[in-house]
């Protein structure tokens, strides 16, 4: 498909497939790109590959980040104490904009439901192997219930404390899973929560919740930011 010397200013593309796109010769002054797994691939802008920037510029934002792919037990243990301290901060700042969503997006209190179903998933149900992971409390992602998943079985919090209360247990709950997890364990395999014909390893499963967390809390200090903004 190729699109020629057409006007696409204000367009949105949201959970699009656009693996190996080129734009030429074209205006994209203020374009914005948001990729989870940008650090993955490559992106080029013209005839240079930002994506080192864009990690390096992520991990000064966000002390601790770079610690995310961890591989060894303490190494995990030090990524888990700097994701808990950030998160703290990000907390204290969200207050009186916890229920606030920005164009369209997840609000706080969402976005933290929403890490707990993605503790449970991966914790719970694939390195624990538990049948049934899920805190009621949990926000499921987009294409959950496109792809067969039941979301009956969670319900709205009667209030933000709630929220919190569920996030702070499942903060501990993760801490103390690596107090004790070794080298030998982590290089277990799993079902994959998503795809079980699918093994990966325990290390791998941790990795993934230690992205949803950074990845989550860009978002959030996002929309923070611009909710604070429009209200100031």
């Amino acid at each position: 498909m190729e699109f020629s010397d057409q006007d696409l200013s204000d367009a949105k593309f949201i959970r699009c497939v656009l693996l190996d796109a080129v734009i030429r010769g074209s205006d994209v002054a203020g374009m914005e790109i948001d990729d989870p797994n940008l650090a993955e691939g490559s992106l080029w802008v013209n005839d240079v590959d930002v994506v080192s920037y864009v990690e390096g510029e992520l991990n000064r934002r966000f002390p601790g980040r770079e610690l995310k792919s961890a591989t060894t037990p303490t190494g995990l243990r030090d990524a888990w104490t700097a994701i808990e301290n950030s998160w703290a901060d990000v907390v204290a700042i969200a207050t009186g904009f916890e229920e606030v969503s920005v164009d369209g997006e997840w609000s706080f209190a969402q976005t933290l439901r929403h890490l707990v179903m993605a503790t449970n998933a991966w914790l719970h149900g694939a390195i624990l192997g538990q049948a049934q992971p899920f805190h009621w409390i949990g926000q499921p992602f987009a294409e959950y219930e496109p792809e067969g998943g039941d979301v009956s079985f969670f319900r709205e919090p009667e209030s933000y404390d709630d929220v919190l209360a569920a996030r702070v247990a499942h903060l501990a709950m993760v801490r103390d899973y690596l107090a004790n997890v070794t080298s030998e364990t982590l290089d277990e395999t799993r079902p994959h929560p998503w795809a079980p014909e699918h093994r990966v390893t325990v290390l791998h499963c941790l990795h993934v919740i230690l992205n949803e967390e950074w990845e989550h809390q860009r978002y959030a200090v996002r929309d923070l930011r611009r909710a604070t903004t429009d209200a100031s």
